[in-house]
C-alpha cells in the first residue's frame, strides 16, 4: 500500500468533494470582493477625512461666508461631503434672506434642514457596502463549518466499506474538509476587521459633520438676527 499521501493545499482542494469545493469557491469570491471594497472604501474614508480637515482649517480661518461660497461653487472639482452640506445650508438660507421679511429662526431652521438632509445622503454614500463586510464577516465562517462538516461526513462514509481504517486514509478527508474551515476565516477576519474600522472612522466623521453643523447654525442665527 502506498503509504505517501499528498497533503498539498492544491491536492486537498482539488480532490475535494463537489460541495466542498464549491464552498470554498464562495468564500474565496466573498474574500475577492471583500478585500476590493476594503481597498476602495479605505481610499474613499482617508479622501473624506482630509477634504473634512481642509475645509474645516479654511472655514475657520476667518473667510467671510460668502467668499468661501463663491470659491466651492467655482471649483473645477465637483464639492463633496462636508463641502456640500455648507452649500447646501447657505444656499437655502440666502434663497429663504432674498424673500425678504422672513423670521430668522424660519431662515436658520430651513437652512440646517438643508445641511442634515444632505448629511444624511453623505452617510448613506459612504456607508455602501460596509452591510457587505458585515455579512462576509458574519457568515464566512458558518459557511465553512459547513463544508468542514459536510467533507467529513463524506469521509466517515469511505471508511464504511474498509475492514480496517489507518491514519493514511483518515488524514486526506479530514484535512481536505478542514482547509474550508480555514478558508472561511481567511474570509470573515479581514472583513471584521475592516468593517469595525470603517465604522468607526464613519461614526467620528458623522459627529465631526454634526458638530460643524451645529456651530455653523450659530453663525447663521447671528447672521440672521444682524439685519
Amino acid at each position: 500500500m502506498n503509504m505517501n499521501v499528498d497533503l498539498s493545499m492544491y491536492h486537498l482542494v482539488k480532490d475535494a468533494s463537489l460541495i466542498v469545493q464549491l464552498v470554498m469557491l464562495i468564500l474565496i469570491l466573498a474574500s475577492v470582493i471583500s478585500w476590493t471594497f476594503i481597498f476602495l472604501k479605505h481610499k474613499e474614508l482617508k479622501r473624506c477625512i482630509i477634504l473634512t480637515d481642509k475645509f474645516e482649517t479654511e472655514f475657520w480661518s476667518g473667510i467671510e461666508l460668502t467668499e468661501l461660497y463663491l470659491k466651492l461653487t467655482s471649483k473645477e472639482v465637483e464639492p463633496e461631503g462636508i463641502e456640500k452640506i455648507f452649500l447646501n445650508g447657505y444656499n437655502e438660507f440666502s434663497r429663504m434672506r432674498q424673500k425678504g421679511n422672513v423670521d430668522p429662526e424660519i431662515l436658520v431652521s430651513s437652512a440646517q434642514r438643508a445641511m442634515r438632509i444632505e448629511l444624511a445622503k453623505e452617510l448613506d454614500s459612504l456607508d455602501e457596502n460596509l452591510p457587505f463586510l458585515a455579512t462576509v464577516g458574519s457568515a464566512s465562517p458558518y459557511i465553512g463549518l459547513f463544508g468542514t462538516v459536510w467533507g467529513i461526513m463524506n469521509a466517515f462514509r469511505a471508511l464504511v466499506n474498509m475492514q480496517q481504517a489507518t491514519l493514511t486514509q483518515v488524514a486526506p478527508g479530514i484535512a481536505e474538509a478542514l482547509v474550508a474551515t480555514a478558508i472561511g476565516l481567511f474570509a470573515a477576519i479581514p472583513a471584521v476587521i475592516a468593517y469595525n474600522r470603517f465604522s468607526t472612522q464613519l461614526n467620528r466623521l458623522e459627529t465631526r459633520h454634526e458638530l460643524f453643523i451645529e456651530e455653523f447654525v450659530v453663525l447663521l442665527q447671528r447672521l440672521a438676527h444682524s439685519k
